[in-house]
């Protein structure tokens, strides 16, 4: 099955979206990687859902992915003893770590951590930023506030402290739980939320190891300002706009949204932009114009997917979102002007052979006749620097490693294909003439680029470029042995 796009679709899976039916109906639609939110659902919900998703991957024999997004810390305010408050603009409100229940000036904010980081001036946002309060005074057990912005506070409603970085891990006792076991099941990708600094990443990578690749979500604005440090251990990002549209003014994100995406780019890491983007579809079976051009405008910028949310997992039309992300793309990415901008912002990046290989295909592939640039990897970064790249051709990703093949899924362009272990040069030219020809990509009398490393199955080893004939007899008669 050959999408008419290079952009990647995730689509979560959820209440709307957990029958064989409706996820095999997503696949054929256009969803690329599948999410698992560990936010909900039980592990027997999640494990079933795994289960149909590869079901799915054996009968149209097309590597799928699939990303497991862990919850995070929950950070909440504690109970009511009388219901709901109403916070009016300038009042005095404290929390504290009283366990007794709340009334209209004060309750419960169970983590002592966020205390231990408060300091005069900070904010603290409730319910969504719904209510802001500005912290006047603060101890190792209290802070007192200030109400700037007011509203309804009740029980175990959501704090954000957007302005410290907390003492607390990313990784809280159930997302140690839920990574091993969806690392058990077989996932591809594994979400980290609630990342603050680079560390948060390498004391997953030690849970994960090589089970699965991690993605940082930048949720927050210590994860804006630490950003490289960031990218440069994680294998990939999300730019999880939900809660950056909480913790900082909403007009910040979108030049945030493009910073992150030419980064992941230069640094040649899939990235993702999440949250809301046709928030509509949740209830109706057409998105607003809005819509339409968020998805457009994170495409022209060169984000290798989009992601649905609630849209797919809790919506009434799952199926109609998919394909709209994937007509929003095709039309898109037909558009003269996408190529015009893409190339404007193309990474000028060679710093190593591999980097100069795969400028160099894309040079070779877009001045002369070429049908596609067709790259062999074990590891996947071969692939992943040829989609930064983003070509005029198609790119076929070979690999005699399933997972990789799955987590390649997630990269702008990439249309992957196993093959068997080669050892020799002249089989890889053939099975990638072979699957240039088989995938609907060239006939026999086109020409392809093969790009592989010598010795094979060695990560990292890319050091040849070859354009090849796809013909056998030809590829036979004028490659030496």
């Amino acid at each position: 099955m050959r999408r008419l796009r290079n952009l990647k679709i995730v689509a979560t899976l959820g209440p709307s979206s957990s029958d064989y039916e409706t996820i095999r109906a997503l696949f054929e639609a256009g969803a690329d990687v599948f999410r698992l939110n560990m936010s909900h659902g039980s592990h027997d919900e999640i494990g079933k859902r795994h289960e149909i998703i590869r079901q799915v991957e054996r009968e149209t024999g097309r590597p799928i992915g699939i990303l497991a997004d862990l919850q995070g810390p929950k950070l909440r305010c504690g109970e009511f003893k009388s219901g709901p408050h109403e916070l009016e603009v300038g009042q005095k409100f404290r929390f504290d770590l009283d366990r007794t229940p709340g009334d209209q000036h004060r309750v419960c904010l169970p983590h002592p951590e966020i205390f231990q980081a408060l300091e005069e001036g900070a904010r603290l946002l409730v319910n969504d930023g719904k209510i802001s309060v500005t912290v006047e005074s603060c101890g190792e057990d209290f802070a007192n506030c200030r109400v700037d912005v007011a509203g309804e506070i009740s029980n175990r409603k959501g704090v954000n402290v957007p302005d410290v970085v907390l003492p607390l891990a990313a990784l809280s006792e159930k997302d140690r739980d839920d990574l091993e076991f969806v690392c058990t099941l077989g996932v591809d990708w594994l979400a980290l939320s609630f990342v603050q600094r680079a560390e948060d990443i390498l004391e997953a990578r030690e849970l994960v190891g090589n089970r699965a690749a991690i993605l940082a979500k930048i949720e927050k604005p210590a994860a804006v300002a630490a950003y490289d440090s960031i990218l440069a251990v994680a294998d990939g990002i999300m730019v999880a706009r939900g809660d950056l549209g909480v913790e900082l003014p909403v007009w910040k994100v979108p030049p945030i949204q493009k910073r992150l995406i030419r980064g992941a780019r230069a640094a040649a890491k899939p990235v993702i932009v999440a949250t809301q983007m046709l928030e509509s579809m949740i209830t109706s079976p057409v998105p607003t114009r809005a819509e339409v051009s968020d998805v457009a405008a994170a495409i022209y910028e060169g984000a290798d997917a989009v992601m649905l949310s609630a849209e797919s997992a809790a919506g009434d039309f799952p199926v109609e979102a998919v394909r709209t992300m994937n007509n929003v793309a095709v039309e898109v990415e037909s558009d003269p002007t996408f190529r015009q901008v893409i190339e404007a912002s193309r990474p000028r990046v060679h710093s190593s052979v591999a980097d100069g290989i795969v400028s160099a295909a894309r040079e070779i592939a877009e001045t002369t006749n070429i049908k596609a640039i067709c790259c062999f990897s074990q590891s996947g970064s071969t692939v992943s620097k040829v989609s930064r790249e983003k070509p005029r051709v198609p790119i076929i990703a070979l690999t005699s490693l399933l997972n990789t093949a799955r987590r390649l899924s997630l990269s702008w362009g990439a249309h992957c294909v196993m093959t068997t272990e080669v050892t020799r040069f002249k089989m890889a030219v053939v099975a990638a003439a072979r699957a240039a020809r088989s995938e609907g990509f060239a006939a026999e009398s086109d020409q392809i680029v093969v790009i592989a490393g010598v010795p094979f199955n060695v990560a990292g080893s890319t050091n040849i470029l070859r354009v090849a004939p796809c013909e056998e007899r030809l590829i036979f008669a004028t490659e030496p042995s």
